[in-house]
């Protein structure tokens, strides 16, 4: 398949949060068809809750751009700290590929330790990273992937990625979610 067939993605990075910070933190998506930006959406979901699989699939299904999008892409499998995304529920409630971008893999057993020693529902949350599957490094990056081959995925990461490893949907979403809470975007996606 070719990777332009998945050229419509919705990508999602959460905004800046203060470490004492506690409740909702907004969340940027950012529409593209290939290299053009065509909108953006925005949710809040709870700091390290449950409940950013449910927000993003209703956001998602809700927006304009539920018709056209081809894949999800979000900037780690995490938001607002660790409100885990179960990637294959979201992959099979849109019926469409998700992929999950890093930069390097994690040090899975910081993350493990983290999330069972001081996070709420931490074990569920590390079996969804589990399940998610080891990181995989593609197109230089490291991704986790629902409802999509690796082969794919790379050649689509590939083609979003103008400057960078970084997909340009999420650089995008990473520079608006900074600016729109702090003032002024700042940092690397």
């Amino acid at each position: 398949m070719d990777p332009r067939t998945l050229s419509h993605t919705l990508a999602f990075d959460d905004a800046p949060f203060a470490r004492s910070h506690r409740g909702p933190v907004l969340v940027v998506g950012t529409a593209f068809a290939h290299l053009r930006l065509e909108g953006v959406l925005s949710l809040r979901v709870l700091r390290d809750g449950s409940d950013a699989t449910a927000s993003l699939g209703r956001a998602i299904a809700a927006s304009k751009f539920a018709g056209s999008v081809k894949a999800v892409l979000l900037q780690g499998i995490a938001l607002a700290g660790f409100n885990v995304v179960d990637i294959h529920a979201l992959a099979e409630t849109l019926s469409i590929p998700v992929i999950v971008v890093m930069r390097r893999p994690p040090r899975q057993e910081k993350v493990r330790r983290a999330l069972l020693d001081h996070t709420p529902g931490g074990a569920r949350k590390w079996e969804l990273v589990q399940r998610a599957g080891p990181p995989e490094p593609v197109a230089g990056v490291h991704i986790q992937r629902a409802g999509i081959d690796l082969l794919l995925a790379g050649q689509l990461i590939a083609a979003l990625s103008v400057d960078g490893r970084i997909p340009e949907p999420l650089r995008v979403a990473h520079l608006i979610a900074g600016g729109v809470t702090t003032g002024e975007s700042r940092g690397r996606a």
